[in-house]
């Protein structure tokens, strides 16, 4: 059985278990050190089956012997309640209203789905970057009704911007606020789900749009790499990086790779004169996010792993390097138009999705936010 730091077995469920961003969490978790998969949660056309049969399973390893014959269940609450932790694969169509009905049961869901991103007590963390945000948790469970000892809901981001703002995230803490972020995206058909883009769509082909894409990107990223703020009410809010306003413009693209995403950056600082590319360079190598330092299994041994070759990272080459938990960062160099430009590789369906929500699953454990019984 697996066993959290002080020895006692973490069950943890997956709801939207037969999905993409599900199967990951299968991967994942069934060889974990600390969780040990006890429910499988899906639609009701997959109840009732042994998940090898509910499946279609598309992952390149095989289904986990763990899971192979483990029931399915519809998506209630009931069925989980034996779960100290609720990972949500769900799609977003779905996951609003059974996300919340888990959360008023008192469960604690980590969710790769958009739905609470937006919401004002709901912390929205990239694991690499702000897992202080964990600390508006308690308000989040005092505001329900009636209000809840162990339930809540924390969200990770949207898989592009997830892999762009950890290195924002170390620029920042080296090198004081950024002013403005430019960056393209060259995003993978994985990025859209199964079966996601037509063949005759994306094959010999780029597509310039991905629908509300950019804008979550350009607002995301203030809610994350902002601060938490206390209002006059005496309630907390997120401070949307309002303390040093950051512009972003994002241009979003789906381009035929099947897995990660890649980013050209751009970025102007606040200190001048800005940092040298070299200084850049050392910064993003340097930098410890918190998740490492108190050691979540999860993470990878590098946050950022910085190329020096001319041509790297690629998709191809580089998106599996540490199983997709980190990203990689290349041709750091100065911009002419701003400051500093880089590129950025992040693995989608990696730290842009599953891997995200079990580090932070793995993090709220650490820091005694989830209550193992």
């Amino acid at each position: 059985m697996s066993k959290n730091p002080d020895g006692k077995q973490i069950k943890v469920g997956i709801l939207g278990a037969t999905g993409t961003v599900g199967q990951r969490f299968v991967t994942l978790l069934a060889k974990h050190p600390w969780f040990t998969i006890h429910v499988l949660g899906a639609s009701s056309r997959s109840a009732g089956k042994p998940y090898t049969l509910a499946v279609m399973w598309k992952q390149t390893t095989p289904i986990p012997s763990v899971v192979r014959d483990m029931i399915v269940r519809e998506c209630h609450p009931q069925h989980f309640a034996e779960c100290d932790i609720i990972f949500s694969g769900l799609d977003a169509d779905a996951a609003g209203e059974i996300e919340s009905a888990f959360r008023s049961a008192d469960l604690a869901i980590f969710s790769n789905a958009k739905n609470y991103r937006r919401d004002p007590s709901v912390p929205l963390i990239v694991p690499l970057v702000n897992d202080s945000h964990l600390s508006i948790i308690p308000q989040q469970q005092a505001l329900q009704n009636p209000p809840l000892k162990k339930g809540f809901i924390v969200t990770n981001a949207n898989c592009s911007t997830t892999g762009y703002v950890i290195p924002l995230r170390a620029l920042e803490k080296a090198f004081g606020p950024i002013e403005s972020c430019l960056v393209t995206t060259m995003q993978a058909i994985s990025g859209a789900g199964y079966p996601g883009v037509s063949s005759l769509d994306i094959i010999d082909n780029i597509v310039p749009y991905i629908g509300g894409e950019e804008e979550k990107m350009e607002w995301e990223t203030l809610k994350i790499l902002g601060g938490i703020a206390d209002g006059d009410d005496g309630m907390k809010t997120f401070d949307m990086h309002a303390r040093h306003p950051l512009r972003v413009s994002a241009s979003c693209n789906r381009v035929p790779v099947i897995d990660g995403h890649t980013m050209c950056v751009s970025v102007r600082f606040q200190q001048r004169p800005p940092p040298s590319p070299q200084q850049v360079r050392e910064a993003l190598v340097a930098y410890t996010p918190e998740a490492q330092s108190i050691g979540c299994p999860s993470v990878p041994v590098h946050a950022i792993f910085v190329h020096e070759e001319p041509d790297r990272p690629q998709p191809r080459l580089d998106r599996y390097y540490q199983d997709g938990a980190g990203v990689s960062v290349g041709r750091v160099r100065q911009c002419p138009v701003l400051d500093i430009k880089f590129v950025v590789l992040a693995n989608n369906v990696s730290i842009g999705a599953a891997t995200s929500s079990i580090i932070n699953a793995e993090l709220a454990v650490l820091k005694g936010v989830v209550k193992v019984e």
